[in-house]
């Protein structure tokens, strides 16, 4: 018996409209409550299915695709829960694949790297080991090869050591009262030799005479270190290497800059990723370890500072913002 013919009972069997209207109201009532529920269990059992049905296609694999989420009771508020736990799960899949990824990177760089100085190494040895050289000058230039390529081979191993402990936060810094301009002029002699056999010259510009930043000075040499031995690499196309300081704000500003081949721009963005290299460098076999600008910049991120990199046909500048008034910072 459906709602309209209880109604219908009421109303013709007892025959007086008053008594049907306070008799039929508690009927209706509770044939709605039923009604009611016999709809929303067959709307649960429905979703129900399609949930089951949806998870099934997550087991197999489709991990892209969501469940259905409906306002149907409790079972809406699961396939939301469902959705944010498989969100999770594509995240932390992802953040799997890249550091697989990373790991694959690390060592075909690493090997490339390495392989690199040591052939040259073991090829020059050889050369000494089998007496095949003409006089002492070439026995002293074979010896000053294989020389040069360690030295280069204990720089890169000394990068990546470097590069390890800054990525797993194991470097605390050391800060104290510095003179850029000082370091700066300090940093800059130690390259003359370089400078002068790449035919570059170098020139310092300053505002002022003294630009002070709390920093730790050995970590922070690295950094203008890092970025002048790129400069000189990459930049001894042309014939000066300047280094310009000034104040703004509460931060000091240092350019480096140099005139040689610009960089790219779709070089730009990555230049600061671990064992990021512009190709060329890699063709010339002229390229450092490809982590150079990448400890450079965690280096300035611990000072809670900025590094970017601009490059035009004219020239190409690093800028490294440090705050005069960074709070301290350990790691």
């Amino acid at each position: 018996m459906d709602i309209v013919s209880v109604v219908r009972f009421f109303y013709y069997g007892l025959g007086r409209p008053e008594v049907y209207y306070v008799a039929s109201f508690p009927v209706i009532v509770l044939t709605g409550i039923y009604l009611y529920r016999r709809e929303s269990r067959r709307q649960e059992q429905n979703y129900l299915a399609l949930l089951i049905e949806e998870v099934h296609n997550l087991e197999e694999g489709q991990l892209d695709r969501k469940v259905t989420v409906r306002s149907v009771g409790k079972l809406g508020q699961l396939a939301a829960d469902i959705n944010r736990m498989m969100e999770r799960l594509r995240i932390s899949l992802e953040e799997e694949r890249r550091a697989e990824q990373t790991k694959n990177e690390l060592i075909t760089n690493v090997s490339h790297d390495l392989r690199t100085p040591l052939t040259t190494i073991t090829g020059y040895l050889g050369l000494i080991d089998q007496d095949r050289y003409r006089d002492e000058v070439e026995l002293r230039y074979y010896n000053n090869m294989a020389y040069e390529e360690s030295l280069r081979l204990k720089q890169l191993l000394e990068d990546l050591f470097e590069y390890t402990r800054l990525r797993n936060r194991e470097m605390t810094l050391n800060k104290s009262r510095i003179n850029l301009v000082e370091m700066l002029h300090q940093i800059t002699a130690q390259f003359q030799w370089q400078l002068g056999e790449c035919g570059m010259e170098s020139r310092l510009f300053f505002e002022q005479n003294q630009m002070i930043v709390m920093a730790d000075g050995d970590k922070l040499r690295r950094v203008y270190e890092n970025l002048i031995s790129n400069a000189i690499r990459y930049g001894n196309e042309g014939r000066f290497l300047d280094i310009r300081g000034r104040v703004e704000g509460q931060e000091a500003v240092i350019d480096v800059i140099n005139y040689g081949e610009p960089i790219p721009d779709s070089d730009i963005p990555r230049l600061f990723e671990r064992f990021y290299r512009v190709e060329k460098s890699r063709d010339k076999n002229t390229g450092g370890s490809g982590i150079g600008l990448a400890i450079a910049k965690h280096i300035v991120d611990l000072h809670q500072g900025s590094i970017r990199v601009t490059s035009d046909e004219e020239r190409t500048v690093f800028t490294v913002r440090i705050s005069q008034n960074a709070p301290s910072m350990n790691h």
